[in-house]
């Protein structure tokens, strides 16, 4: 579901709503249909707070020591100064308070002599990661001056360099354990979480670089088409809902199969084993990794696709079960007991794979028609076809073995080539199309719920795609074993404030357009109002640009406040720390 801007006359005025659009499916292709309006609720509307009256204590010299409530403004030497990023960077700083990172961080990162704490200084990190990904570097010379993270935080721009950011990585990565742990508990109060069910799943980010003082660098099958890099692999654990539970880092070249036992030992040495039931995709799956399950724990599995040749005569039979439109499964007890099998039959998916299969079917034959033309046109000898031969059917390999070759060398030496297709495996490949197999020791579960159960695991899939594509984890461009686990933690971070604002939205009937939701909101700035009395003096006031009509449904439903002015900080150099009061306004300042 996805927001979209609406506006409406009315009695001569425009008013301006949302539209909560959903995209489904139909036989003439993808539709839209709307699922609710949203626009302002006056009955739930709060009066705007009074601008903080302890600002002027910051600039006491503005009317004397008794400053005037009414000055007589020159309203020829009015100006706008010091324009800053408002929006997004606030909401940051909402989903961190609600989620209290700041205060947990506080007590457990080391506290020292240094100038600018630990914990605002990583922050910052996760800020800018979720605001406007970019490097250390970036956010110390560009990033940080061009947002209101000063007045936000209390850490003026001369304070933010390079250095402080990367030794600010080096203090937030020991806790990564205990930050998984406390961000399991806020997430589960904050959104009624019920751990039953874990997925599972792997990825990999890849390096700029040859990252030769880090172990883990290594080159594997790459999930980003970079095979020319090397990469290190991340284990994800999500709930249900797509929120994250904890990760592992895995050396490159690792299989996927190989990383299940640590990491279900590793999250049931956090978070105990309890009664969860575990599903991953057909890459975990391996007799070794099943036997290590059954040993009192419960999963949901996929299975390879040479498996379905097992159920051949259950796919041919009836009995299926229609719980989606275009979806059919079936419950298939294993011959064995204590396990069930689930077939699942997927129209849409078989057209896929039809279309798939026929494409790289007519390349392998346009590809023997050009070897047997180029056979009969001149000398070729065996070795010679059959090495062209392979290398065809490499490259389209999905079609490789519905074809037949077979090679004949006359008495010069020649080869010819004659091939066909073979009739049985096309009928397998019709029958097998779009359907693949589920297992699990789930035994009093239907066979619906198993299967809603494991399509889970697109949350985990679509968490790796917000990392990569929206908070920009790839590609790695530090080099230490250390800067690159700390990298990823910062992006883990902005991923789950990332989720936080999702899962907001979608209580608050906004649907899950989390990203349209901050591109919306990041217009929101800070600016500095100057004025001149006829005094000559020069009143300066830092005030947050109002909402749009769209701006403020979107606050309202999410239930954020914007404060109406901050205070004025270019007098001081000093760190001060930030309070954010619990309603989304700022609180005043110790003076």
């Amino acid at each position: 579901m996805f927001l979209k801007r609406c506006h409406r006359e009315k009695n001569g005025r425009s008013h301006a709503y949302w539209a909560l659009v959903e995209s489904y499916r139909t036989e003439r292709g993808p539709r839209h249909r709307v699922v609710a309006y949203l626009g302002a609720n006056p009955e739930k509307e709060e009066a705007t707070p009074p601008a903080d009256p302890s600002i002027r204590h910051y600039q006491p010299a503005l009317f004397g020591e008794q400053p005037e409530q009414v000055a007589e403004v020159d309203t020829a030497n009015v100006g706008v100064e010091r324009i800053r990023e408002f929006g997004a960077e606030w909401i940051g700083l909402e989903m961190l308070r609600r989620l209290r990172l700041l205060d947990w961080a506080e007590q457990i990162l080391p506290s020292g002599r240094e100038d600018i704490p630990w914990p605002v200084m990583a922050a910052v990190l996760v800020l800018c990661r979720f605001c406007r990904p970019s490097s250390e570097l970036r956010i110390a010379e560009q990033f940080y001056e061009q947002t209101a993270l000063a007045d936000l935080l209390g850490v003026p721009a001369t304070k933010v360099n390079d250095d402080r950011l990367y030794r600010a990585l080096d203090h937030l990565l020991p806790a990564k354990a205990a930050l998984e742990a406390h961000l399991k508990e806020r997430l589960g109060e904050l959104f009624c979480l019920q751990y039953d069910l874990l997925l599972y799943d792997v990825t990999s980010t890849y390096f700029e670089g040859e990252a030769e003082a880090n172990d883990l660098a290594q080159r594997g099958y790459s999930r980003d088409n970079r095979p020319d890099c090397k990469q290190v692999c991340i284990g994800l654990v999500v709930t249900r809902e797509g929120l994250p539970l904890g990760y592992e880092l895995f050396a490159g070249n690792t299989a996927d199969v190989t990383t299940v036992e640590r990491m279900v030992t590793t999250m049931e040495s956090r978070y105990g084993r309890a009664d969860r039931i575990w599903a991953m995709d057909r890459g975990m799956a391996s007799e070794a990794n099943l036997n290590f399950l059954r040993q009192g724990r419960r999963y949901i599995i996929g299975t390879p696709k040479t498996m379905l040749r097992q159920f051949e005569r259950q796919l041919l039979d009836g009995g299926w079960r229609c719980i989606r439109p275009d979806l059919e499964v079936k419950l298939c007890p294993a011959p064995e007991g204590g396990e069930v099998f689930v077939l699942c039959r997927s129209g849409a998916r078989r057209e896929k794979e039809d279309a798939m299969l026929e494409r790289f079917a007519g390349r392998i034959e346009k590809g023997l028609q050009r070897l047997e033309q180029s056979c009969a046109a001149r000398t070729l000898r065996q070795t010679v076809v059959a090495h062209r031969v392979g290398a065809l059917l490499a490259r389209n390999s999905r079609a490789a073995r519905l074809f037949q070759v077979i090679y004949e060398t006359d008495s010069r030496g020649a080869c010819r080539l004659r091939w066909y297709r073979d009739e049985q495996y096309r009928q397998w490949t019709a029958l097998s199309n779009g359907a693949y197999l589920l297992r699990s020791n789930v035994t009093d579960w239907s066979e619906r719920e198993l299967w809603e159960a494991y399509i889970h695991l697109t949350d985990a899939e679509e968490a790796f795609r917000i990392q990569k594509t929206e908070l920009r984890l790839r590609p790695v461009w530090h080099q230490k074993t250390e800067r690159v686990e700390a990298h990823i933690l910062v992006c883990f971070l902005a991923f789950v404030l990332w989720k936080t604002l999702e899962q907001t939205a979608k209580a608050a009937g906004l649907g899950d357009s989390c990203r349209k939701i901050l591109d919306e909101l990041a217009t929101i700035r800070t600016v500095d109002v100057v004025m001149k009395t006829r005094r000559g003096q020069t009143i300066r006031r830092r005030c947050v640009t109002r909402p749009t009509e769209h701006q403020a449904i979107l606050l309202q439903h999410l239930k954020i406040r914007l404060p109406a002015q901050l205070r004025v900080t270019e007098c001081s150099q000093d760190f001060k720390k930030p309070i954010i009061a619990a309603q989304g306004v700022m609180a005043s300042y110790p003076p």
